[in-house]
């Protein structure tokens, strides 16, 4: 072999090694680069917060004056308790509910299953007149009311309901409320042996105490302040009875 065949064949052998390196060398980078993918990939897959399509959290649900007849037409095939008894310090009083009033009986279960009214006091003590409850001083109470909602309830007169001794109705507010629509948080029952007829008409009687009126008489006979607000609170405790 001459000396120039060598040095052909040598230069030869080293092209096609740098080759096969560069080749080698392509092959692994690609390789490296397809795994990296993967590995994202699976990242994506494992890691719920790079989900794209999340579902925003819903606002809490609160009744308004647009709602409530649907929402209590439901509620009340769902709940269709008339017993709801009343505990004091005093003892205890029951009310049997009106039927022939739904939102009115529907509203007063779902307060009750809330647990609306056990943060609440009778605030009023009208003396042979009615007791009031249903509110109170404290500051979460505001709270309370906020998180259930803004709204008042449209009348619901029945034919022949009057405001006889024990008679439950819920209060009103008596300016700039031609509809009569009622307080959802506020009732009051009556206590005047003689009833309070003039308020007929005026506030929707959802309700009678059926037991334990010798409790309600004792509630109305505590010591008040000039605004009728006892001067030891009345506290309260609702329950479903039946």
């Amino acid at each position: 072999m001459s000396f120039l065949r060598f040095i052909i064949l040598i230069g030869c052998i080293l092209i096609s090694s740098s080759c096969d390196q560069k080749t080698s060398s392509q092959k692994k980078s690609i390789q490296k680069e397809a795994s990296s993918e993967k590995r994202k990939q699976k990242d994506t897959i494992l890691k719920p917060n790079n989900i794209v399509n999340k579902k925003k959290k819903e606002a809490p649900f609160k009744l308004t004056n647009e709602n409530l007849r649907t929402f209590f037409a439901d509620y009340g095939k769902k709940n269709p308790e008339t017993i709801v008894r009343i505990s004091t310090r005093f003892g205890k009083f029951d009310i049997q509910l009106n039927t022939q009033t739904p939102i009115h009986r529907a509203n007063f279960i779902y307060l009750v299953k809330q647990k609306y009214f056990d943060e609440t006091f009778f605030y009023r003590v009208a003396k042979g007149f009615v007791i009031q409850g249903g509110n109170s001083d404290r500051t979460q109470m505001s709270q309370k009311r906020f998180e259930i909602g803004d709204y008042t309830l449209p009348q619901e007169q029945v034919k022949g309901q009057s405001h006889i001794r024990g008679a439950v109705a819920l209060s009103k507010q008596w300016v700039d409320n031609p509809s009569n629509r009622s307080t959802p948080y506020e009732f009051f029952v009556v206590v005047a042996k003689q009833g309070a007829h003039h308020l007929d008409g005026e506030h929707t009687i959802f309700g009678k105490v059926i037991k334990g009126m010798n409790v309600v008489d004792k509630i109305s006979n505590v010591p008040t302040d000039e605004s009728e607000w006892p001067i030891k609170n009345i506290f309260i405790k609702a329950e479903v009875i039946r």
